[in-house]
Formats: C-alpha cells, structure tokens, sequence
C-alpha cells in the first residue's frame, strides 16, 4: 500500500504541473499533505518522534533551506562577482582555447570532478554554473551540452569518490580501506562519468536546445567586449578557495585528534557555509575592489543578483518538504525490511537497497546510509565480501533515477531553465546511467579484486 501511495503521489504531482499548470511549489506542498493524508500521518501530534504532517513539511523544508538557502546565496554572490570581473569569461576563453570548443563539454566533466571531490553537490552546482552560462553563450551551445558533463562530474564523485561525505560516511559503517575505496572509486568512476557526461550529454543536447535563461543567466554570465579581464590564476584560485578549504578540512580530520585546536579549527573553516564564506568576501577584494570596484558598486551586485533565486529557492524548499513526508510516512523503513529478506549477492543487494529507498524517497544520503546499515552487519560475517566495492555498491544505488521527490530534481530544473519533461529526460537520465553503468564496472572489478 505505501509503493501504491509513493506511485500515485509523484503520477498526481506531475499531472499538477503538466496538465493542471500548476506553479510547482504550489503543487509539491498539496502531494506533500496528500502523502500524509494518505499514509495515515497525524493531522496533530504531541509526540516529536511521530510528526504530523504539517510539522513533517515544516521541518523538511527548513531543514533542505537551512543549509541550500546559505550556499545558493553565497554561491550566487560568488557567480556574480565572477560575471561582472569577467572572471567566468577568462576562464571560459582559456578552456576552449585549451581543448578547443567541440571539446569544451569534455573539460567541464574534468573540472566537476576535481571541483566536486571534496565538496557537496550543491556547492560544486553553485561554483561552477557561472562557467557554464559563459561557455554556451560564447559557443551558442546547448545549456545541455554543458551543463549535463558537469552535474555528470559531481554526481559521480557525490556518490562515488571519498572523501566526500556521504562516500567517507559509508566507508566508516562498513569500515573499508579509504586508500582501496578511492583507488576503486576512481576507476569506477571515470568511465562512469564519462559516459553519462560527455557522451550522454553531447547526444542529447542536439536533441534538447536550450539557452541559457535570461534572468539567472543576465546575473551570473555577463559579457562586455571592452572590459580588461582579471587573470586566469587570479580567477581559478578565487573559484578554489572553497575547495582548497573543504580538502584541507577533510586532510585534518585525518591526521589530527579531535580535542585538538587544529582539528576544530580546520573542521570550522572546512564546513561548505563557512568556505563558502570566506571565498565570496575573498572575491570581493580578488575581482571587485583590487579590481578598482567601490564599495558601493560591490554592494549593488550582491544585492541585484538575490533577487533570481527566490523562485528556485522556494521550489528546491518545497522539494524537500515532500521528501521529508515521504521519509516520515516509513516508506524507506518498509523497502528496508522486505529487502532483508532477500538472497541477492552483497554488491547487487547493496545497489538494490539504496536505489528502492532513492526511488521512493528522493534522498541519495538517506538511501546510501540506510543500505550501508542494513548490509554492515550482514556482510560482518559473510566471507569473501570485498567491503570497499561494496561501499561504491550502495553510494551507486542511492544515485538512480532522481525525479520530483528530489530537490536537486528541482536546482537542475530551476536552473537550466527546463520543464520538467525535459528534466527527467536529461538529469534524471543521466542519473539512471550513472547509476547502472557504476554498477557494470563495480562487478566486472569485483571479478579481478
């Protein structure tokens, strides 16, 4: 009855917004309360461990906003400062100088998953989009051709490639080698990355023209011809100061105790919103005032450049909203239980688990750690079981078939300016390519480790 209900609440929220024309934050907040009208959640509740619906939509979208609402914002600012120095464009102008512009989407794949291997999704998406905008406008490209090789790039890594959190989270519950996982994950992960980026993304950008959406684009892709450009190493190390900061955290984690000044220090400066931070004040001495920008003029950017991500926001809010519903409704318990009882092998086991719970629920984490801690315990006695395959098992599983349950369903959309047909036609997609084609590799690996 819970599988009828999640089909039928994603069937009913597609209709809303494709037939109905419903604006889609509207109508993720009224499949929300119908999930737990009709999975029997409370309309009222004293207890906090059973939420009523209400509270389950109130805590699903502070919680996804909580942490988005900072990163898009700061991210945005950064994009901006890169758009009006004309950072974006120096770097772009030197990628398809580089590799040439029928291979520019090849090196957005390789820039993503450098990017991506220490930060989170969102914060990759954010840093690098105003790269993209600059690069299909400056090549009259399809948005899809560019920007599928790059969330390509980051989703593998999100899923894939330690140290990354929800990779490095994995490995602690199965407790795998790291150095093994990120040996195993790199050689699973490149030609996975590279299928569903580049050579996905080249075969359906010709089949899906998009440009880059006028408000967002104008904010974070400006070009003007008369403008002396920043340096590239000037703008590169601006983009990586984020980066720089999150691997650094991810180094100090492991090799200093965790009473220690240096951990907590690093562990602080490391967190996405305080790199984040820091990289966007930065860039407004990088690219802005040692630039010759006043204050004042540093200001105005910041300020016109929020006013495009209240829609989005409030889209990926109501995005987590309905996942929180869905989670609380025991949808992902349920899936859990009855593949318990099943007799596939780890690695298929792993990879089933984490991509039902995925399906149902919309989280990559929530599936990639519940499958990690069903399986610990039964691989524990199990013979023969290689731990770190298994690991890159799961965080493959938990990456298919992303749709409307998913608020990075709804950042991609939002973004690339897409409906939602073609957003399950391109992330969805790619997603579902990732995640099998992952699992092609892990297995054929499994047979030579």
């Amino acid at each position: 009855m819970l599988l009828f209900i999640v089909l039928s609440a994603i069937v009913v929220l597609l209709l809303l917004i494709t037939v109905a024309k419903l604006n889609p934050f509207v109508a993720l907040i009224i499949t929300a309360i119908g999930v737990g009208l009709a999975t029997g959640m409370p309309l009222v509740s004293s207890n906090p461990e059973v939420p009523s619906i209400i509270d389950s939509i109130k805590a699903g979208m502070g919680n996804t906003l909580g942490f988005l609402a900072i990163v898009l914002a700061l991210g945005t600012m950064l994009g901006k400062m890169m758009a009006e120095s004309g950072g974006a464009e120096r770097i772009a102008q030197t990628l398809i100088k580089r590799f040439g512009e029928k291979n520019v989407h090849w090196a957005m794949m390789v820039v993503a998953f450098i990017v991506g291997i220490p930060v989170f999704f969102q914060v990759g998406f954010v840093l690098l989009i105003p790269l993209v905008f600059t690069i299909a406008r400056q090549t009259k490209m399809s948005l899809v051709s560019i920007g599928v090789p790059l969330v390509a790039g980051l989703s593998v890594v999100h899923g894939l490639v330690p140290p990354h959190p929800a990779a490095m989270a994995a490995v602690g519950i199965f407790q795998a080698d790291v150095g093994l996982t990120i040996l195993y994950s790199l050689i699973v992960g490149i030609p996975t990355a590279i299928l569903a980026g580049p050579v996905y993304g080249k075969w359906i950008g010709k089949r899906i023209y998009k440009e880059v959406p006028k408000e967002i684009g104008d904010q974070l892709a400006e070009q003007n011809p008369t403008k002396e450009l920043p340096g590239f190493f000037n703008t590169l190390f601006t983009i990586l100061v984020p980066v720089l900061l999150m691997l650094a955290s991810s180094i100090a984690q492991l090799v200093f105790e965790k009473e220690s000044f240096a951990y907590e220090f690093f562990f602080f400066i490391g967190d996405p919103i305080v790199a984040l931070l820091i990289a966007t004040v930065y860039s407004f001495f990088s690219l802005g005032f040692f630039r010759g920008l006043s204050r004042e003029t540093v200001l105005k950017f910041t300020n016109d450049c929020l006013a495009p991500t209240a829609t989005i926001l409030l889209v990926i809010g109501a995005g987590g909203a309905f996942n929180r519903v869905l989670l609380d409704s025991g949808i992902g318990e349920y899936i859990a239980e009855l593949a318990q009882d099943s007799n596939m092998s780890p690695i298929l086991l792993g990879w089933g688990i984490a991509a039902m719970i995925r399906v149902a629920t919309g989280s990559a984490t929530v599936s990639m750690m519940t499958a990690a801690g069903i399986l610990a315990p039964i691989v524990a006695v199990m013979p023969g079981v290689n731990i770190e395959l298994l690991v890159l098992a799961t965080g493959a599983g938990s990456l298919i078939l992303s749709h409307v349950n998913d608020s990075g369903f709804w950042l991609i959309k939002e973004y690339f300016g897409m409906t939602v047909k073609e957003t399950l036609m391109t992330w969805t997609a790619l997603e579902t390519i990732i995640s099998v084609a992952a699992l092609v590799f892990i297995l054929i690996l499994n047979t030579f480790v």
